[in-house]
């Protein structure tokens, strides 16, 4: 006989919908019991995957991409689940829903139903692992932040600075013994890695909705190298166990991101074929194009793989964005730049100022940019492993930014010539770049010129130019737009977080002058188009 249908929400646009069943209990009903459902509506068809969420109840999800009635029908070897029918009729998107973040623009990023998604990010490994009240505390400092990303352990993390234990384990416990990690003997648990712990996984899915509620984005990081509990060193099929089964349940949320892991190359015990099969996996399985990449730690990854969707990498010259989208031609995430803090460690301690230049910089270069605050205090709540509060200086000057990017051209800022001169990093072995045909060069300037540029410059060519001086304090600036085009002129300091009209109307080979001063950059907009 089969099971009835209880559904636990009003099936709308870009929403999770979800239908609960009833089926067995017995034995091991995460691996003996399989469970989907093909959802239709005309020819479309879309094949989700259920999952066993405890106490005899079984789960299917689903995302609804278009309006209109849907039908739906279950399979499973067990009886009670098998040929379940449904209908739910999906209504128009509820406000601020937009559906899931996908790559547009070869180099940007786009929700589903095409609003702009002006990626600013921050960290905060191991927040939902802290308790509630540190937890409520982080999502209200993330209101109040300019970040709409935050990149997030599901696993509990191992760490200085980041040692007490997590209040939920992922896995059922088996007992509390002597183990060993790399080594290094601890009192810890051991674990049965094919019996999940469904008050685990729906308090993370709890806080991923919290954060849907303020527009945040979840880069969820799957697997990491810090780690007490064994969950780093599974076995292949305990690996895809974890992973199918984490896709079935977060496959539907809108607004999560797979980071397959956390600096991939620090785990010895994965191989890139590992890493391979891994990606396939959850790519596979996920039914709704979430975005997926895998985060470095020293060698960046093979970004071309095509499951892989944009570059989420670890680097702390930012201005490199140019030179990996010319190799990987995807959005571009330098999701680890270093963190600003006091803390011993040399990725810990760079300024306010230096995290808002390296934003600055990465942004003009043609990435986005994930942040990081690592200062230290006495209950070691840093910002970065824990949550908690931002106290650093950058946050209100990445906002500054945030807007002006919003601001700007909807298409995104791409990277342009200035003056017949971009910067290209010499650690990428690129001494010259040939002028792209977007401007005219100046006189004298119309090839191969060399890339040791004073500054970079952002935007559309013939509508906006976005040039940003760096740590540079140029006093004046000549004017290289196309010809016969007019330009308002303003000069934006990034740190004061202000901009200054210099003209009303520039045009080419016209000079600007200004204060000298570092991190300052200059706007132009077209006027006469």
């Amino acid at each position: 006989m089969s099971s009835s249908i209880q559904s636990s929400s009003e099936a709308a646009l870009w929403a999770t919908y979800e239908a609960a069943l009833n089926g067995p209990s017995e034995g091991n009903p995460f691996v003996d019991v399989t469970l989907s459902a093909v959802f239709m509506q005309g020819d479309k068809q879309i094949k989700t995957t259920g999952f066993y969420d405890g106490d005899g109840v079984y789960r299917i999800r689903f995302l609804p991409e278009t309006t209109g009635e849907w039908s739906f029908v279950t399979r499973s070897n067990a009886g009670a689940l098998d040929g379940v029918q449904g209908k739910l009729d999906v209504a128009p998107a509820k406000a601020d829903h937009h559906g899931p973040v996908r790559p547009a623009n070869t180099f940007h990023y786009r929700h589903a139903d095409g609003t702009r998604h002006v990626s600013m990010g921050t960290t905060a490994y191991a927040w939902t692992h802290q308790g509630g009240a540190l937890e409520e505390q982080t999502l209200a400092s993330l209101a109040k932040s300019p970040f709409n990303k935050i990149r997030m352990c599901v696993f509990p993390k191992h760490y200085r600075y980041n040692q007490n234990e997590p209040e939920l384990y992922p896995y059922e416990m088996l007992s509390k013994g002597r183990s060993d990690w790399p080594g290094k003997p601890f009192e810890g648990w051991s674990f049965d890695f094919e019996r999940f712990n469904p008050a685990f996984f729906q308090h993370l899915e709890q806080r991923i909705n919290d954060l849907a509620a303020i527009g945040v984005e979840a880069d969820l990081i799957v697997l990491h190298p810090y780690d007490r509990w064994g969950f780093s060193r599974m076995t292949p099929a305990q690996d895809d166990l974890y992973l199918r089964y984490l896709v079935a349940r977060l496959s539907a949320f809108p607004n999560v991101w797979w980071s397959m892991a956390n600096e991939y190359d620090f785990m010895a015990s994965k191989s890139l074929d590992d890493w391979n099969r891994m990606i396939e996996v959850v790519s596979d399985s996920d039914p709704f194009d979430h975005l997926l990449s895998i985060h470095n730690g020293f060698a960046p990854f093979d970004y071309n793989h095509p499951k892989i969707t944009h570059v989420s990498i670890q680097r702390q010259d930012t201005s490199r964005a140019l030179e990996w989208r010319l190799a990987h031609g995807k959005p571009i995430s330098d999701d680890e730049c270093s963190y600003e803090g006091d803390i011993a460690e040399d990725w810990g301690n760079i300024s306010g100022s230096e995290m808002v230049h390296r934003f600055w910089l990465g942004m003009v270069s043609g990435g986005y940019m994930t942040h990081g605050e690592t200062y230290y205090n006495d209950s070691e709540t840093l910002w970065w492993s824990k949550g908690g509060k931002l106290t650093g200086e950058s946050p209100a000057r990445i906002a500054f930014l945030k807007r002006i990017v919003e601001e700007g051209p909807d298409e995104g800022l791409d990277p342009l010539p200035h003056t017949g001169r971009y910067r290209i990093m010499a650690a990428g072995g690129l001494d010259h770049v040939k002028l792209p045909d977007l401007i005219s060069p100046m006189p004298g300037e119309e090839d191969w010129v060399p890339a040791r540029i004073f500054y970079a410059t952002a935007g559309q060519p013939h509508r906006y130019y976005l040039s940003y001086f760096g740590g540079n304090q140029p006093r004046e600036l000549n004017v290289a737009v196309p010809p016969n085009e007019q330009y308002s002129a303003e000069l934006i300091d990034t740190w004061e977080m202000t901009q200054t009209p210099l003209a009303d109307s520039v045009k080419r080979g016209d000079v600007l002058h200004f204060t000298p001063k570092p991190y300052q950059a200059v706007l132009l907009k077209r006027i006469d188009a």
